[in-house]
């Protein structure tokens, strides 16, 4: 009995704090709606890509241009494919924290990777990481 009665505290404690937690990332977020005029989307790669990695820039790309055609076409959503193995792209992944391969989503200072969607679903289920991009998205506009 004493293993279940902590298991349930524990479980109250958790969904708790999640809830606080969405409901303050909720109001942050309503605040960065306000602040960023525009949503940048950059992938990061290095020179050398395998199909996977081509793929996922593809599909990004399209995903941002097909989802958003009006906002892309008055740069109020940019895609932006970054390399890593020259100096621009080194001098801008440090400016956003990005060490290796990133699908970086950026509006005002909230920013989310999606490279594990991207990895995930780029070749094998295409709808499921543009709904993922998609989401993202709406959630920074």
């Amino acid at each position: 009995m004493g293993n279940f009665s902590l298991i349930l505290v524990t479980a109250l404690f958790l969904i708790f704090t999640c809830s606080c937690d969405a409901q303050t990332s909720t109001q942050h977020g309503e605040e960065m709606q306000i602040q960023a005029e525009t949503v940048d989307v950059y992938y990061f790669h290095f020179a050398w890509r395998c199909v996977t990695c081509t793929t996922v820039e593809a599909e990004a790309r399209e995903a941002v241009e097909t989802l958003y055609p009006q906002l892309y076409k008055d740069k109020k959503i940019t895609f932006e494919a970054v390399n890593l193995d020259e100096d621009s792209g080194r001098k801008m992944a440090e400016e956003y924290g990005v060490s290796g391969q990133s699908l970086l989503i950026v509006s005002g200072s909230e920013k989310a990777d999606l490279i594990r969607e991207g990895f995930m679903y780029a070749r094998t289920d295409p709808d499921k990481f543009r709904q993922a991009i998609k989401q993202q998205i709406d959630g920074m506009l």
